[in-house]
């Protein structure tokens, strides 16, 4: 059976949880797994170099007389350099790199009939869908926040985040985590960042920089700003970013993942924080919840 040789159309930037697409590639997957590649597809998989966002769950129709309703147990980037497939973590390089087609690969239980060629429709889980969406646009909108509110905590210049302000989050993040209706962020303040002027004093009180961070996203969620995904391209390797039309201007933060389509989808949004030293720094973690 033949590689993909285009990358799989998606539709998920879009918001679509709904789509008919065409079997391109049946491979073995792990376990007792089989990996289904389709030409086009609105399901969201998991990318292994930066798996933030889960997988949508749903189903996958098999469009013939009689066909199963397959129940969708993951899915993930697949890659292939045009002779071998890898799958999920076995991908060797970063979706978009020069050369590679990147697929989405649907995750079915095994001794299931489908083949090359079979018409199929995907249906995802639109609650699960919204609630990480929601989730993920809280994410980036409370990441700003906390930039925002940890701006005099920096004694040099350093790169400014999407609304101009010192990068906290891009300088300090080791993990990101969304959550149904949150997202969870571990920062790590060590030597590195100190010799960048930042000065961990600006933790010694976490519950006031929550306060910081909550009155800054009352204000912007109050302002009921819009969301976009935009895409140079539909397919899964293209670039992607999440656009947000804030009071103090644009905020666009490049972004792989689904959003809401405006910040009133998002109700209250607040930031909790726990911190913790260990060997050589302190250990931060924010909390984001929507609803």
């Amino acid at each position: 059976m033949a590689l993909p040789s285009a990358d799989t159309v998606v539709d998920y930037p879009r918001g679509a949880v709904e789509s008919d697409g065409t079997v391109v590639h049946v491979a073995d997957g792990p376990g007792d797994l089989v990996a289904v590649l389709l030409d086009r597809t609105a399901f969201h998989p998991v990318d292994a170099h930066w798996p933030d966002q889960p997988a949508d769950r749903g189903v996958l129709e098999v469009a013939v007389p009689g066909g199963p309703a397959l129940p969708v147990i993951d899915a993930v980037v697949a890659a292939t350099d045009g002779e071998t497939l890898f799958l999920g973590g076995d991908v060797p390089v970063r979706t978009g790199t020069e050369g590679w087609v990147f697929s989405v690969a649907h995750l079915v239980p095994a001794g299931t009939v489908i083949a090359e060629g079979d018409r199929v429709r995907v249906i995802v889980d639109a609650d699960h869908r919204a609630a990480l969406s929601i989730g993920h646009t809280a994410c980036h909108l409370a990441s700003l926040a906390l930039d925002r509110a940890l701006s005099d905590a920096w004694g040099k210049p350093v790169p400014g985040d999407a609304l101009g302000a010192p990068g906290f989050d891009a300088q300090a993040i080791e993990t990101s985590t969304i959550l149904e209706r949150g997202s969870r962020d571990v920062y790590r303040i060590g030597k590195s960042l100190r010799r960048k002027g930042f000065d961990p004093a600006a933790f010694d009180d976490p519950v006031a920089v929550a306060g910081r961070v909550n009155a800054i996203l009352g204000e912007w969620t109050a302002s009921g700003a819009s969301v976009r995904v935009d895409a140079s391209e539909p397919g899964l390797s293209a670039r992607r970013s999440w656009v947000c039309d804030l009071p103090e201007g644009e905020a666009r933060i490049p972004c792989g993942g689904t959003h809401a389509t405006g910040l009133a989808d998002l109700g209250t949004v607040s930031v909790s924080f726990e911190t913790e030293d260990v060997p050589g720094a302190r250990r931060v973690v924010m909390t984001t919840t929507a609803g």
